[in-house]
């Protein structure tokens, strides 16, 4: 699904398979500097693989085939290490490095251009009906072992630290570091991968 920029959800527009396949694998190489090829990444892959097959699933969700979608999304659990329900809503170019233990509820939205690392949780703190789940604005990227919960907005170019537990909004360009998470302005000069590798923002 395509969103409006800076986090803003809109109507996704006509996009073929193969090209979002294409567009997908494209994202891959950007993001994994050990990534050595298109065929290696679409073999390879395993949090591609959990997200084209989210894709299907969604599609089954949307047109009420519920517990096809559900089967199928356990089914691709039970092979990649990746939970997404069918009701979560996925931008474009989202990409999951390392593809284990991530889980994203049903009622999380994320938005394009998004990276998450293995272990993160996209998770719910009540279980009640309606949102429950977070919602991540374009850009963001969340660090390995991150847990954000309830349904909280996380702004557009936000960073958030490995083992991170965020459950409180945040700002566009953010970064959120810590048990729970302490929130601050992410520096104009300050790179994503280096916020997500250095020692300081680590538990």
């Amino acid at each position: 699904m395509s969103h409006a920029p800076r986090g803003g959800t809109s109507a996704a527009p006509r996009f073929g398979a193969l090209a979002r396949i294409r567009e997908d694998i494209a994202a891959a190489k950007l993001r994994d500097p050990a990534a050595r090829g298109a065929a290696e990444i679409a073999v390879l892959y395993s949090g591609l693989h959990a997200i084209w097959s989210y894709r299907l699933t969604h599609a089954m969700w949307r047109r009420g085939w519920r517990f096809p979608a559900r089967a199928l999304s356990q089914l691709t659990r039970w092979l990649t290490g990746v939970e997404i329900h069918p009701g979560a809503t996925i931008g474009r170019r989202f990409f999951i490095d390392h593809g284990m233990g991530v889980v994203i509820g049903e009622t999380a939205e994320v938005g394009d251009d998004v990276m998450l690392y293995h272990g993160v949780t996209l998770g719910g703190r009540t279980r009640g009906a309606g949102k429950r789940h977070p919602t991540l604005g374009d850009g963001v990227a969340v660090g390995a072992g991150a847990k954000i919960l309830g349904p909280i907005t996380i702004g557009a170019g936000s960073v958030v630290g490995a083992n991170a537990v965020v459950t409180r909004d945040a700002p566009e360009d953010s970064v959120l570091v810590g048990v729970p998470a302490k929130i601050r302005t992410r520096g104009a000069s300050e790179d994503t991968r280096a916020l997500l590798s250095t020692p300081e923002y680590f538990i």
